[in-house]
């Protein structure tokens, strides 16, 4: 009785049709074919509903479409979520029938007879009758199609674009490191990836505060502890050891210490990232001894603290790497040596573009222990350093060293 409603019956009549479903349905089988269906569903099931038969004038033309609903199809779209469904509705159209679209994809029958079922659940209307024939459209299956062919086109220019993307890297990558590394350590060494990607705008933001990729405050960020967000990807890229350094001016002036005991004597230059640690460090080394007696300088800023240390105000704490760059500071023998792994963070989603993969890539060898030693988990003296090291000289990355008498 469906097909009869759903074929022209007044909404007067219609409703009386509706009403004898129940009596007749039993005598229709779920398996039963379409055609089957419609034969039950005719006139003389009309008539035995008690319903008068509807007067062929009264029927509009067989073939004419029925009006889509625009309330429903709004509904429908919101409950769509499987849109591979929605592919394989249209293989099946494409392929005539289940059997034909099953074997193209590579499924089972039962396996594309479900997908479809619940395609048609989610849309909300049935789109093929099935008949030993095959499988073919009804009104709503035809009205769908457009729509599925409409999104197999936009997929297509979506992989176009991504093809294009993943071939040409370009636009800005925001790298976050603390001011000590960005300042001595990448920005000499970015020329080469700049040499290598010349349509990427690196913007190297140097700071003492770790930045957060989480909250987008970075693409990729660089840290000197572990950072604490969960919903990031994490890369442990090295360790720096850091020690302490004099000038040779200084040293001449004041002699060499070789103890803690011995450098309480002398003159510090700090640079001091958190106020509060820096404190606690200095009561820690340097017990029962006040600040102002020891420290002639503080700054928060690396270049700072060196051309302080490297003209002679006093002893400062610098990476070992220090002297491979060709700082003219010379390492003293005090027993006082620090240790941080060095972090690499970024989001997920964020690794996946084209330019920001390639920087973490290239930031991943810049820090290669097998590569430069000085990162690498054991501690190295700077003066073991020129015998471990095998690659070129470092020097002539940061032209601001003064060179005179090396």
């Amino acid at each position: 009785m469906r097909v009869a409603a759903e074929r022209g019956v007044p909404q007067k009549e219609r409703q009386e049709v509706a009403a004898s479903d129940a009596t007749l349905a039993p005598a229709v089988q779920d398996d039963a074919p379409a055609g089957a269906a419609i034969r039950n569903a005719g006139d003389d099931g009309a008539a035995a509903s008690g319903a008068a038969p509807v007067k062929p004038s009264q029927r509009p033309a067989p073939n004419r479409p029925v009006p889509p609903k625009p309330a429903a199809s709004k509904s429908a779209l919101a409950n769509l979520t499987d849109w591979d469904a929605a592919r394989i509705f249209l293989e099946v159209v494409r392929a005539g029938s289940f059997r034909s679209a099953a074997e193209r994809l590579t499924l089972s029958i039962n396996a594309v007879r479900r997908r479809i079922d619940d395609f048609e659940r989610q849309i909300g209307a049935t789109l093929f009758t099935r008949d030993v024939h095959g499988a073919r459209l009804t009104d709503e299956g035809a009205l769908v199609v457009s729509a599925v062919e409409r999104m197999e086109a936009a997929s297509f220019e979506l992989l176009r674009a991504g093809d294009g993307l993943a071939s040409a890297a370009s636009g800005e990558v925001r790298v976050a490191v603390t001011e000590g590394l960005g300042t001595f350590w990448l920005a000499p060494r970015l020329v080469e990836f700049q040499q290598s990607f010349p349509n990427v705008n690196v913007d190297l933001y140097c700071a003492m505060r770790s930045a957060d990729v989480s909250r987008h405050e970075a693409d990729v960020a660089i840290h000197l502890s572990r950072p604490a967000a969960l919903d990031v990807k994490l890369v442990r890229l090295g360790r720096m050891h850091l020690m302490c350094f004099a000038s040779e001016k200084y040293l001449e002036a004041y002699g060499i210490p070789k103890t803690i005991d011995e450098l309480v004597k002398h003159r510090l230059v700090l640079q001091v990232a958190d106020e509060a640690a820096a404190n606690t460090a200095f009561a820690t080394i340097f017990p029962g001894y006040e600040q102002r007696d020891l420290i002639a300088m503080t700054t928060n800023v690396s270049s700072a603290n060196y051309w302080a240390v490297a003209h002679g105000a006093g002893i400062g704490v610098f990476p070992t790497y220090a002297s491979a760059l060709g700082g003219k500071i010379i390492p003293l023998e005090v027993d006082l040596k620090w240790s941080y792994d060095i972090w690499l963070s970024y989001h997920a989603t964020t690794g996946r573009i084209p330019r920001v993969r390639h920087m973490i890539d290239w930031l991943v060898e810049a820090f290669n222990p097998g590569k430069y030693p000085w990162f690498k988990d054991e501690f190295i003296h700077p003066q073991q350093l020129k015998t471990v090291y095998m690659g070129e000289p470092l020097t002539h990355l940061f032209g601001g060293f003064p060179m005179e008498g090396r």
